[in-house]
């Protein structure tokens, strides 16, 4: 018995020791630093991001699919119900939630590139504005921060204006994934959508719009500035319709966050983007950034690179109902002057040399 209790004894003394072992190993190990931590939450919050733009949409629905064929199809039901009770929503301004615009971790998203505004002009509340964003990019990383979250400041830069960002109609289809573009102050990039904030929603409402769309994002590289805009015109045909100022946005550094494999034009993996393009609003880029555990891995998550997105001065619009071509051609060709002036009065202070310059097609 007593060489039982010595045992017992001898054993709880040495799980003693290599627990005091065990801690003093931890305390002495070095903790992560400041730096390190908001360098974490600067990554997650990227990833989460890209991972709800990409995957949020498909993966709601497949669940939803699921659970028709489970004992929770009441879910999937009630939810279709609600889509086709709320289905013109998207259509008329929406359901923003400040709330969500003030998220913290719009901070850590801010932060991460660093992504900036600036205003060259101040923008009236007694009118409302059409905002050209540029360029399009992969994924509109600038105009997302800057018109959907307030991270970089737009409420203070801008007091009184109510800023919304449009995208593809058929991101509203998806469900869930339509609630959460909705209360950041996304609407779809249609006539009626934008028609409605325009002219239904009072003044002060500022609609920005990524005028080179997907057709844009194939040209998209680092170092080359190309934007698709000498033949989009309907912007400023609506501009005219409802009297909204047309404002130039550019955003520097957009086009050097993925690294992206170009086809060039004639080939047979460019008609296939172009095609896909065309049948369901969006191009499959083949693209990469960098990965989640290393800068030097390749993964889907964007480099750090500076964005600066530069508001410029607002081209003035009389409102006329029924424009003639002639009168759209004359304010797209005001327009596209404006945005060159902004481009080149800037591009040397956010990265670009002064031989760089901007190819409109």
């Amino acid at each position: 018995m007593k060489t039982i209790i010595a045992a017992c004894s001898q054993n709880l003394s040495g799980n003693r020791a290599s627990v005091q072992t065990a801690l003093r190993t931890l305390l002495a190990a070095p903790w992560p630093s400041q730096r390190n931590v908001r360098s974490w939450l600067q990554l997650l919050s990227v990833l989460q991001w890209v991972l709800s733009f990409l995957l949020l949409g498909t993966v709601s629905l497949l669940l939803l699919i699921y659970l028709v064929f489970t004992s929770f199809w009441p879910i999937s039901a009630l939810y279709l119900a609600w889509i086709i009770f709320d289905w013109d929503t998207p259509e008329k301004g929406g359901r923003r939630l400040p709330c969500l615009r003030r998220w913290p971790v719009w901070r850590h998203f801010r932060d991460y590139f660093p992504v900036k505004l600036v205003k060259t002009h101040d923008l009236s509340p007694s009118h409302n504005y059409i905002i050209g964003s540029h360029p399009h990019g992969i994924l509109c990383v600038g105009a997302f921060c800057n018109f959907v979250t307030g991270s970089t400041g737009f409420g203070e830069l801008f007091p009184g204006i109510r800023p919304f960002l449009t995208t593809l109609a058929g991101n509203f289809r998806l469900p869930v994934f339509r609630e959460y573009l909705m209360s950041g102050g996304l609407c779809p990039v249609t006539r009626r959508a934008i028609g409605y904030l325009l002219s239904k929603n009072g003044t002060g409402n500022a609609v920005a719009i990524v005028i080179g769309g997907a057709a844009e994002s194939l040209s998209c590289r680092p170092g080359v500035t190309t934007l698709i805009l000498k033949n989009r015109k309907g912007f400023v045909r609506m501009a005219l319709q409802h009297g909204a100022y047309l404002v130039p946005s550019f955003s520097f550094g957009e086009n050097d966050l993925f690294r992206q494999v170009v086809f060039e034009e004639g080939s047979w993996m460019r008609s296939i983007q172009q095609r896909f393009q065309k049948t369901m609003g969006f191009a499959p880029c083949v693209f990469y950034g960098r990965g989640l555990t290393s800068v030097r891995s390749r993964g889907f998550l964007p480099y750090a690179r500076p964005i600066t997105t530069v508001v410029g001065e607002p081209v003035t619009v009389p409102k006329i109902e029924d424009p003639s071509c002639e009168t759209v051609d004359m304010y797209h060709a005001m327009y596209v002057r404006s945005l060159l002036k902004l481009f080149n009065e800037n591009k040397t202070k956010y990265g670009l040399s002064e031989t760089d310059e901007l190819h409109i097609l």
